[in-house]
């Protein structure tokens, strides 16, 4: 009897139903062409490895008249070699590092340096357990590894784990082109990280924040500007500095912050208030623009954004020109801080609105800090209620 075969339009059978029957059908995830078939009443299956449907078709039928065994090619498919942890990386750093912003590719580069020396370039990363996690917590913490040489707060060591471990994840959601996950699991899943018992989260003070105002001018028109749109919409110095002037809607009094340059990628609205239509008013004059032109244009290049390092230099200028005394953590993400602290009376999800914050739990953990002032406050509260 000759074999019977049916093709649909997502699928091409070959062979008898309880006989031979062979089933081929593109992978939803890979593309790459699947074989299936029933071996000793169950369902097997194979990649065939390509997306040609001719000889995808072709293969179906030589299966089914049994020209050729469940390899198709007459030998048994040798088992795959394990991936390495360096291969793992290397696709990594091709397919995911180049999504994310300049600072963050640098970082992955580094990390993934540190990584290797420190495991090894061959290691398997299925291989991964506790007691390297807990080595390497050890050497990062006492320097022994890691660019600077010098130790390092368990802050650092809990971001370097983290993005480790977002590499992990990944690779167990991604396939190869044969269809196959490049692990089947991460094996590190589940690890405590190290954290901060005592972080230091600056928040500047409304007297910092006046005296930095009032020698703005003498910084540069720009600096003047951020300094008041940090201040005034509590978002992040990276996406003030990527504002185009077809964000800005003076008519509505509103900016739109893209998802591109905000570190969540969390695209939203926000009213901002007349001190910050003001302060955009005054970068209209000193450069205008239209478009997707630059509200803070880089001095060098017009066309361009201004750059991190540049906002970063002119905050140091700034402190020195206002007198104010060096202090860890006091910068541009102070400024964030101190958003977050004097809308504490708001109902958190406004205040999330208008920060672009997306849970409300970084706020509370991260960015409100209530001073002696709001304390006594809540305490005569208090008092008065109760009569």
């Amino acid at each position: 009897m000759m074999a019977r075969t049916k093709r649909s339009r997502r699928s091409y059978g070959a062979g008898e139903w309880g006989r031979n029957r062979v089933r081929i059908f593109p992978d939803p995830k890979t593309g790459n062409f699947q074989i299936e078939w029933r071996e000793n009443g169950r369902r097997r299956s194979r990649s065939l490895g390509h997306r040609d449907w001719p000889r995808a078709k072709k293969q179906a039928d030589e299966f089914a008249a049994g020209f050729v065994g469940p390899d198709l090619n007459g030998k048994q498919e040798a088992e795959p070699e394990p991936l390495k942890l360096g291969e793992l990386f290397d696709i990594y750093g091709e397919e995911v590092t180049p999504t994310k912003g300049w600072k963050a590719r640098g970082y992955d580069r580094t990390a993934m340096r540190m990584f290797l020396r420190f495991f090894g370039r061959n290691r398997d990363p299925a291989t991964l357990s506790q007691r390297d996690w807990d080595r390497f917590i050890r050497e990062r913490r006492a320097g022994r590894i890691g660019p600077s040489g010098r130790p390092v707060s368990d802050r650092m060591v809990e971001y370097d784990l983290k993005f480790l471990i977002a590499v992990l994840n990944w690779a167990a959601r991604s396939r190869d082109d044969r269809g196959r996950l490049l692990l089947d699991r991460n094996p590190l899943k589940g690890l405590r990280k190290p954290t901060e018992k005592n972080p230091t989260r600056v928040v500047l003070t409304e007297e910092e924040y006046r005296a930095l105002l009032e020698v703005s001018g003498r910084v540069d028109w720009r600096f003047r500007v951020a300094l008041v749109l940090a201040h005034e919409t509590g978002h992040r110095i990276g996406a003030i500095r990527q504002l185009r002037w077809s964000d800005i809607s003076f008519e509505g009094g509103t900016i739109l912050w893209r998802a591109e340059h905000d570190k969540s990628g969390h695209e939203h609205v926000t009213p901002v208030t007349t001190e910050a239509l003001e302060a955009l008013e005054g970068a209209r004059r000193s450069n205008p623009g239209l478009g997707d032109a630059p509200v803070l244009p880089a001095p060098k290049s017009p066309s361009k954004c201004m750059g991190s390092a540049l906002g970063q230099g002119w905050w140091v200028r700034a402190e020195k020109l206002a007198g104010l005394e060096p202090k860890p953590g006091r910068g541009w993400h102070s400024l964030r801080r101190k958003f977050a602290s004097d809308l504490m009376d708001q109902p958190l999800k406004v205040l999330c609105e208008l920060g672009g914050w997306k849970t409300a739990k970084t706020v509370l953990q991260c960015y409100q800090k209530a001073d002696e002032g709001q304390l006594r406050k809540a305490l005569e509260a208090r008092r008065r209620s109760r009569g």
